[in-house]
């Protein structure tokens, strides 16, 4: 249990052994109540109340602003995002490229829905962004993929598409060979991991998850590192992120092996 004193800046939390009390101006104090704050919001379905121009966005924004720094120092030619929705995150990344003037987006779904499609479209990114239908894994869809990719192009992936540990496995096999040298594929919702037994979970998410797939990728493929990437500001006390893509981030090294 978590007790919130506000009056005296203090964050109380049961142990074993009683109460430990930390003060809100700590670290400590912050990810108590952050993962609580995680979880409230994986309750009440927080990430679904976002949008970015006109198309819904099911992320939470701290992954998008974190992101979009990634996104701006790698600078690829091509982002590839496995699992499209209704779309958002494909805009996000597209109007990041217009900006930067450098990019364009390649969004996989095994199903986009035609009013999904039709909105995406017409949006004023579209021209920045290719949609593929099909299974993220089958070989002909890669074949896809790849065909729209030029030879020397830089190339950064997102999986979030079916979060199962062997699904994301296959993904990280397939589009890791797509992942230019340091760049990244990154493994999203391995907050699965940490919400079983809330609304919308399965026991078996406990192992059965995206980060799961990461570390064992990680494991297995010295070409990459699972690791954080270097955020360009900080002048808080916070090292962490609050985020529903812990330890997500895989960077293909400069030196293949």
């Amino acid at each position: 249990m978590i007790k919130i004193d506000e009056k005296n800046g203090l964050v109380v939390v049961e142990t074993p052994t009683g109460e430990a009390a930390y003060q809100m101006d700590t670290p400590e104090a912050f990810k108590i109540v952050s993962d609580a704050w995680l979880r409230c919001g994986w309750d009440t379905k927080y990430v679904y109340s976002f949008s970015w121009m006109g198309r819904p966005v099911i992320q939470l924004p701290e992954d998008m602003i974190r992101i979009q720094e990634v996104l701006y120092r790698v600078k690829p030619n091509v982002i590839v995002e496995t699992g499209v929705a209704h779309g958002g995150s494909l805009v996000f990344y597209a109007s990041l490229c217009k900006a930067m003037g450098k990019g364009r987006v390649i969004g996989v779904d095994i199903e986009i829905r035609p009013h999904n499609r039709a909105a995406i479209e017409t949006h004023e990114m579209s021209p920045l962004i290719t949609l593929i239908e099909g299974s993220s894994t089958e070989e002909g869809t890669m074949d896809q993929v790849k065909a729209l990719i030029q030879p020397g192009e830089s190339v950064l992936v997102i999986l979030d598409s079916n979060h199962s540990k062997a699904h994301v496995l296959a993904e990280l096999q397939s589009y890791g060979r797509l992942v230019t040298p340091d760049s990244y594929i990154v493994a999203t919702d391995g907050i699965m991991s940490k919400v079983v037994g809330a609304p919308r979970t399965q026991p078996d998410w406990s192992w059965n998850n995206p980060l799961e797939a990461a570390r064992e990728f990680a494991d297995t493929n010295p070409d990459f590192v699972l690791e954080e990437p270097i955020f360009p500001f900080n002048e808080g006390r916070i090292q962490e992120r609050v985020t529903y893509w812990p330890q997500g981030f895989l960077r293909r090294l400069q030196t293949a092996h």
